[in-house]
């Protein structure tokens, strides 16, 4: 594909804003300046920047519990993350939701979500409402290999294909269900091969080329909105840091890790660059030390930030039942 020198570099620099971001996330909540706990996206970038870079404002994403890669790749501003993450009335849900309930359906971005597949379900009502408006949007769901067992991604997939609705499903495939190997959770190897029981296309694509993973996406994405339904995409990938941090990841080798390292997206992408005229050296080291003031940026302004007051557990909360003026 000929992809232009704007749209590559802007593709960089997602992928560069996600590493930063999540890099210093990882050394606050080691200082204890976010509360409850993070799951990080390390290692994973090229998959979400090379399926985001195909979608427009108007269009959907759901999220995950390791969320902060897809909200950063579909426009999310990092100060508004970054004081979610501290708990702050400034935070994209006033520091209610944390880590893995960061949403904004301004730029339709409908919410990570700590319930494994859970964002499957969300997608086919969001497909569906787009199918039923008339319009053009599409709505892609990210989740993992471990997701893929859950009976939400069956039902997902199935509603999906008999309503022909423009969902791309992106399977982010790290080889581990938390502790869990694939291949010790699933008698297969590729996970898209269950696209072919309902009646889709089903792809396995390098989850660490973003490039790649830009060009199956495009299909995708144009597929979906022309009316010929979904498409599941596997992204094979891995995860530098553990499940969440704080976890000892004893369940891998650390051989294991040092190859998956050695594939990181980031420099792989830059020597495209650089090897093909698109960036310089000196250009790619401009943007990750711009890259690095906005993440700076955003501790400061979270930092600066007011908690929320007591009388904000109440608001925001919602029922449909009132007895007496009183809900509950």
């Amino acid at each position: 594909m000929n992809l232009s020198q704007e749209l590559l570099a802007s593709m960089y620099r997602k992928m560069m804003k996600i590493r930063k971001f999540e890099q210093r996330v990882s050394e606050l909540f080691a200082q204890g300046m976010v509360p409850g706990f993070v799951h990080l996206y390390i290692g994973e970038e090229a998959t979400a920047v090379g399926v985001c870079e195909n979608l427009k404002d108007t269009d959907y994403i759901t999220s995950t519990h390791r969320g902060h890669g897809h909200l950063i790749a579909k426009g999310g501003e990092l100060k508004y993350m970054m004081a979610e993450l501290f708990g702050r009335k400034t935070g994209y849900c006033k520091g209610k939701g944390g880590s893995m309930h960061i949403a904004d359906a301004k730029i339709g971005i409908l919410g990570a979500n700590g319930i494994v597949g859970a964002g499957l379900p969300i997608s086919v009502g969001s497909g569906l409402s787009a199918r039923m408006r008339g319009t053009d949007q599409v709505t892609v769901c990210f989740f993992g290999d471990g997701a893929s067992n859950q009976g939400t991604f069956h039902e997902a997939m199935n509603m999906a294909s008999i309503w022909r609705l423009p969902v791309i499903f992106v399977c982010e495939n790290n080889l581990y269900g938390i502790s869990m190997r694939q291949d010790r959770h699933q008698a297969i190897a590729d996970i898209s091969d269950r696209a072919q029981a309902y009646g889709f296309p089903g792809i396995t694509v390098d989850g660490n080329d973003v490039l790649a993973v830009y060009e199956v996406a495009h299909e995708a994405v144009k597929r979906a909105r022309e009316g010929a339904g979904p498409t599941l995409i596997e992204c094979k990938t891995y995860r530098w840091r553990g499940h969440f941090e704080g976890d000892p990841t004893t369940y891998r080798a650390k051989e294991e890790l040092e190859e998956w390292m050695a594939k990181d997206p980031i420099p792989r992408f830059a020597r495209y660059l650089e090897e093909n005229g698109y960036a310089s050296r000196k250009e790619l080291e401009e943007i990750e030390r711009s890259v690095e003031s906005e993440v700076q940026q955003a501790i400061d302004f979270a930092e600066k930030s007011d908690l929320p007051d007591e009388a904000d557990a109440v608001t925001d909360v919602y029922s449909d039942l009132v007895e007496e003026g009183r809900a509950r």
